[in-house]
């Protein structure tokens, strides 16, 4: 099949050729791997040409940044709109968990992306730089939250509240589909005793 060929069947099909890399990376990557699933996998199930995804994302460790990148603006945009519920900072906390408790309770969920990649990728700068990005965002919901809410130590409670989330993150990967509102309950004794 000739370039212009396979981008024509991309076009026909919808979307760009760099969003129907996107699209196959993320389904595939999340189903089986970053290591498992090798560029000629992605370019086939994409359906565009070869050259497609080296003028995209230069390369595969590009592709799996943008794959990575993707899943933190899902991850953010479904946190916001949790947290956009509630105007009180300890119910803006708790809604961290909420969404979270949405995301395992999906027929897609398969685990965290960010834990899996980490785990295949102990060394990868590209896969460790943006999972620390992921880390940061949800540490700093709950830091802002605990600063505005008068907690006395709030770097200490966000911690806190991290290493509770990143538990159920965790106990979710092994189908715990509880692990959310468990920790969750715990947050909230956990924020309730904070000192002021």
């Amino acid at each position: 099949m000739s370039t212009v060929t396979a981008e024509k069947s991309s076009a026909e099909r919808g979307g760009t050729a760099r969003e129907r890399l996107l699209k196959a990376a993320d389904e595939l990557f999340y189903a089986e791997g970053i290591n498992t699933v090798g560029i000629d996998r992605v370019i086939e199930h994409a359906g565009v040409a070869k050259a497609s995804l080296y003028s995209s994302f230069g390369s595969k460790d590009g592709l799996i940044r943008a794959y990575l990148e993707r899943r933190h603006e899902l991850r953010v945009a479904r946190i916001e709109r949790h947290r956009a519920q509630h105007v009180e900072p300890k119910a803006r906390m708790l809604a961290v968990y909420d969404s979270f408790d949405e995301l395992i309770n999906s027929p897609a969920w398969r685990g965290c992306p960010f834990i899996a990649a980490t785990g295949e990728a102990r060394t990868d700068a590209t896969v460790n730089e943006v999972a620390a990005v992921t880390r940061d965002y949800t540490r700093q919901c709950f830091l802002d939250e605990a600063t505005a809410l008068g907690i006395a130590d709030p770097a200490a409670l966000a911690d806190q509240l991290v290493l509770l989330y990143n538990g159920a993150v965790v106990a979710a990967g092994y189908v715990d589909r509880s692990a959310a509102v468990r920790a969750r309950a715990i947050a909230e004794l956990v924020i309730d005793s904070a000192p002021r």
